[in-house]
């Protein structure tokens, strides 16, 4: 497994609450302070069994960053290690962001609050392009993976393809590629039980689906609480492709048909999760809360805010942490097998499409302040209105672009200095 000595619980806890408290820079971020703690400085894992748990949680519906610290956790302590691993991996981030928006629902509308997040939204587009920068380098090792990562952006933005269908047609790509003979067989101690994957589906499922069930009870079924926590159960189980793509199908869904909050407020929920440590994905959090928040006066609002941020915190993450136990040891069991890893490189190529394609939705969005969509034949497409472009928003985001990609300039820096450019802007 390892080229070290397998840690003491307590010191691989110490590890994964480090790491939730550094990890900024979205999922490519944390991903590499994962492969730094874990494989560089500690050699608790080799590189090899990394990358295969990484192209494993990329194939997963979910935040694949969290899934990977989930699936470290669990190779080094089994199911305890996991759970730990999982748990404070986004602990500090749920922690934070909670706050962050309380303070957004209840004076981020306003005055200098908000001119610091307009400051901050067009630097977010240079970090999402930042990560396609990394994940593709690492991901696009043949002209095949280029031309999957191409076919992938092609039929998300002008085809409107399913993210399933994308990541299961990379996957199939990938499986029948010649990959070579297969090698090495299961390690002791690793083969799967049947019996041990019905206790933990059965276990996760009760975990899972009991607060929703309770609250249905008691609030009824329509009641915008058990409606949160089934869309984003939902969501949790549909949503390849990791955190960039999620946030494609809960902008579509949690604005056009919820109304739970408005594409500029989407943007503002995005900028808050890249600010604070934590999964991108965090965004949801602060779509729960302010659901909940709008159910009434500001104190109850507040209320149901929280209670609405924790129903989406639980029904994002545990479905990531029982995935991930149900298929860490039969994926384990095939490490060695070649089609299976030729499927799973295939996949982490396809979401680099996935990345590009928000990418550039981020752009429309951020620099101009009217979208229109061209709908011709099978070909659907968002494009901008040039005549209402933002001189300021693309001035901070071609800056912050030139900062992190040729002055290798840290995310944190760049995220401060365009809020102080934002809150410039708002005093003068």
């Amino acid at each position: 497994m390892s080229t070290s000595e397998v840690p003491t619980l307590g010191a691989a806890t110490k590890v994964w609450f480090r790491v939730g408290l550094i990890g900024f820079g979205g999922p490519a971020g944390q991903i590499a302070i994962l492969h730094q703690e874990v494989v560089v400085q500690r050699r608790w894992v080799s590189e090899d069994r990394f990358l295969h748990a990484l192209n494993f949680c990329t194939l997963l519906p979910g935040p694949e960053a969290q899934q990977l610290a989930t699936y470290l956790g669990w190779l080094l302590h089994g199911t305890r290690g996991a759970l730990i691993a999982g748990t404070l991996f986004v602990l500090p981030g749920v922690a934070i962001l909670l706050g962050l928006s309380a303070l957004y629902a209840t004076v981020g509308t306003v005055g200098p609050v908000a001119a610091v997040f307009a400051g901050i939204k067009p630097a977010v587009l240079a970090i999402v392009v930042e990560a396609l920068r990394r994940i593709g380098g690492r991901a696009l090792k043949s002209r095949a993976h280029w031309a999957i990562a191409a076919l992938a952006f092609a039929g998300l933005y002008g085809f409107a393809v399913p993210f399933p269908m994308v990541v299961l047609g990379a996957g199939l790509l990938g499986w029948l590629m010649p990959q070579g003979a297969q090698v090495a067989g299961p390690e002791p101690g690793q083969l799967p039980s049947p019996a041990r994957s019905l206790r933990v589906l059965a276990t996760g499922l009760l975990v899972w689906w009991s607060p929703i069930v309770l609250i249905a009870g008691a609030l009824g079924s329509h009641h915008v609480f058990v409606v949160l926590g089934v869309f984003f159960s939902k969501a949790a189980v549909v949503t390849f492709g990791g955190a960039y793509s999620v946030l494609a199908y809960v902008g579509q869904e949690a604005v056009s048909r919820y109304g739970w909050l408005s594409p500029a407020e989407m943007l503002d929920g995005l900028a808050l999760a890249e600010t604070t440590p934590g999964p991108l994905i965090l965004v949801l959090q602060f779509v729960g809360f302010l659901a909940g928040f709008r159910l009434g006066a500001p104190v109850a609002g507040l209320i149901g805010g929280l209670a609405g941020s924790l129903i989406t915190v639980w029904t994002t993450f545990v479905p990531s942490v029982l995935l991930v136990l149900l298929g860490a040891p039969y994926v384990e069991r095939l490490r060695h097998h070649r089609p299976l890893s030729g499927a799973l490189s295939a996949v982490t190529a396809a979401v680099v499409g996935v990345i590009a394609n928000l990418a550039l939705w981020f752009a429309i969005h951020v620099v101009f302040g009217e979208v229109r969509r061209i709908n011709a034949g099978p070909f659907h497409a968002s494009v901008p209105v040039w005549s209402t472009v933002d001189p300021f928003g693309l001035g901070v985001g071609v800056v912050a672009m030139i900062a992190m990609l040729r002055f290798r300039v840290g995310m944190v820096t760049v995220l401060v200095v365009a809020a102080g450019a934002g809150l410039l802007r708002w005093l003068l």
